[in-house]
């Protein structure tokens, strides 16, 4: 998969406008809030809670334009809950979104 980040990126400059302190509070917002559904998706073992802590993760990745977290909350709903594939799919976008990988926005 190919990572594209300019829709994010254009989406919190948008926002941000000039303003380069709230740009970086968007992004730390955003990122924290992807990581404590992240973490609701880790501690899920029934259908329902994993299913809700994916459809809003979908929900803040499409607010966001991150396409690359969209589809992995799209594979989290599709697969059964706790599925490690799914985390770490969903942990490799978010590091990447960190700056923990080479190809960081």
């Amino acid at each position: 998969m190919v990572y594209e980040s300019g829709a994010l990126d254009a989406t919190l400059a948008a926002a941000a406008g000039d303003n380069s302190v709230l740009l970086g509070e968007l992004r730390g917002a955003f990122l924290e809030s992807a990581e404590k559904l992240l973490d609701l998706l880790k501690r899920s073992r029934c259908d329902g809670n994993w299913n809700v802590a994916a459809h809003r993760l979908k929900g803040l990745a499409a607010s966001f334009h991150a396409q690359d977290l969209l589809e992995a909350a799209e594979n989290a709903l599709a697969s059964a809950p706790g599925e490690p594939t799914a985390i770490r799919k969903i942990e490799a976008v978010l590091a990447r979104f960190n700056g923990n990988v080479p190809g960081r926005f």
